[in-house]
């Protein structure tokens, strides 16, 4: 599928877990004690060949591709209150629609707020910032995934009622921006490293922009060590870290909107 591939692109490293230290670096506040019982993902952005990214960390693909779409109005408005409408469409048309809320307060978040079974609050670690993120997750079927993306239904009507109450009472967000559309799409490989210790996501954008991001899930307590052996195994499988340690969301969907 990404045979045609250019053979640059921003790698986005992400790991589970960063510890409550200073090793945070400058202006990154450590978490509450309550805090390091959470888990996080921590990224790290490489600039390598894609090519030369599968065959140094022996990725295997785990499944079929999938499209992703992103769903925001013309100005953005949704990104610029911190907020991610996603969709996830597998092969046979199902999909999972994906409310993302950026700068929450894990630690301290009502439980009820994200019910178990359907969503999580963890914390994202770029560069040097870190910031907790609630996720609300709600399956769709192929005729309503189809539906949306035609436009014969808004990302309102396919809400769940906890997405729904989440935007009303933890972000004040109601109803939604009008003349949201779906941007996209992009077309995911999922892939996992020898050993399965990290899985990986080579995304593809319409204008072929490529990104990889690989991840694992740990304790945030448990990452200052988990980060070290990472950054070490790359450097040993000569993968180079990028400058810019900064999330690629805004980029992607920037991208996706134009």
């Amino acid at each position: 599928m990404f045979s045609g591939m250019p053979r640059t692109a921003v790698i986005l490293v992400l790991i589970a877990g960063i510890a409550a230290s200073q090793s945070y670096g400058a202006g990154r506040a450590p978490p509450s004690a309550k805090a390091t019982g959470a888990s996080a993902e921590v990224q790290v952005g490489l600039c390598a060949p894609v090519n030369h990214i599968v065959q140094a960390l022996h990725l295997h693909a785990r499944a079929a591709p999938i499209t992703v779409w992103q769903f925001d109005d013309d100005a953005l408005t949704l990104l610029g209150r911190g907020l991610r409408l996603r969709l996830w469409v597998g092969p046979v048309g199902s999909s999972e629609f994906t409310l993302k809320v950026a700068d929450q307060d894990c630690a301290h978040l009502d439980p009820k707020r994200v019910p178990p079974g359907e969503g999580k609050c963890e914390y994202d670690v770029y560069g040097a910032s870190l910031e907790g993120a609630a996720s609300i997750t709600r399956s769709l079927t192929a005729s309503s995934t189809n539906d949306l993306l035609a436009g014969r239904l808004t990302p309102a009507q396919v809400l769940s009622p906890s997405q729904e109450r989440y935007l009303r009472k933890a972000v004040g967000l109601w109803p939604l921006p009008r003349d949201n559309r779906a941007l996209g799409p992009m077309h995911v490989q999922r892939y996992r490293t020898k050993g399965n210790f990290y899985d990986i996501d080579i995304s593809q954008l319409p204008d072929d922009t490529q990104y990889a991001e690989i991840s694992r899930k740990a304790p945030l307590a448990e990452a200052s060590q988990a980060m070290k052996v990472l950054e070490d195994e790359l450097r040993n499988a000569g993968v180079a870290m990028c400058d810019d340690q900064s999330s690629p969301a805004a980029s992607k969907l920037r991208a996706l909107a134009r």
